[in-house]
């Protein structure tokens, strides 16, 4: 289900809480809106906003934390592969496959993030083990080209470690149990405004801009749990800038 569709489906909820509400105010006998009844509702309406707005914070605090840690997991896997071409021009022409094959794999990724091919991810993992193939294969005639096999090695394995957890992470979701949690709570907060004063124009206005901030603000949330897609993306230019230097 997309952000889109799940970010309608939470404004009918809260707006349908408001309507229920109005519902609610006329079927309701009046002894039982009385200035007593009204200030117990208030408070206990001013609780679960309280409570709304800790998970409501959670929820934002967790999808933050993962679009910051793909960013930055992105832009590290930049400079490493930099880096490690790096290593293999300064090993010689022996490398010179190696350095070919290894931006392949960073234009192939460029793909996979942002385009979602999984054709292109079935072929990276044997790109991949190839090119570690082709590291191990290389034939050292000194102590410096041995130094310098021994760090592409390394810094190769750390590549493919951050690249296999971005891909392991893009499964990571929005809790479920949060997302009800704060529908819920919205959706009685709503009815509570309706219960408390008649409906006319000007509350029928307000109550739906407020559902449409309460549902833009969870798709925001949701477009952080898809970061090399939709409306907010992480930047891809560390990786188009790393691609740009391999090779030269």
């Amino acid at each position: 289900m997309s952000s889109l569709a799940i970010s309608l489906v939470v404004f009918a909820c809260v707006f349908g809480g408001a309507l229920f509400g109005v519902l609610l105010r006329a079927s309701l006998p009046k002894e039982l809106l009385s200035p007593e009844s009204r200030d117990v509702v208030k408070l206990a309406m001013g609780t679960i906003a309280t409570m709304t707005a800790i998970v409501l914070g959670l929820l934002v605090a967790s999808a933050k934390g993962y679009y910051d840690t793909q960013g930055r997991e992105l832009t590290e896997m930049s400079a490493k592969v930099v880096l490690l071409d790096r290593i293999l021009a300064h090993y010689g022409p022996e490398a010179s496959d190696a350095r070919s094959l290894l931006r392949d794999l960073v234009a192939g990724m460029l793909d996979r993030l942002w385009n979602n091919s999984s054709a292109s991810a079935l072929d990276q993992r044997g790109a991949g083990d190839v090119f570690f193939d082709k590291i191990q294969d290389l034939a050292p005639k000194n102590d410096a080209q041995k130094s310098l096999q021994g760090r592409a090695l390394g810094v190769a394995m750390d590549v493919a470690q951050t690249r296999l957890l971005m891909f392991e992470q893009a499964s990571s979701t929005i809790s479920i149990p949060l997302l009800l949690v704060v529908v819920f709570s919205l959706s009685i907060t709503f009815a509570s405004f309706s219960l408390h004063a008649s409906p006319n124009p000007t509350v029928i206005v307000t109550l739906i801009l407020c559902a449409l901030s309460v549902a833009g603000t969870l798709f925001l949330i949701l477009e952080m749990y898809s970061p090399f897609h939709g409306l907010i993306q992480v930047s891809s230019d560390p990786l188009r800038n790393a691609l740009a230097q391999l090779g030269r």
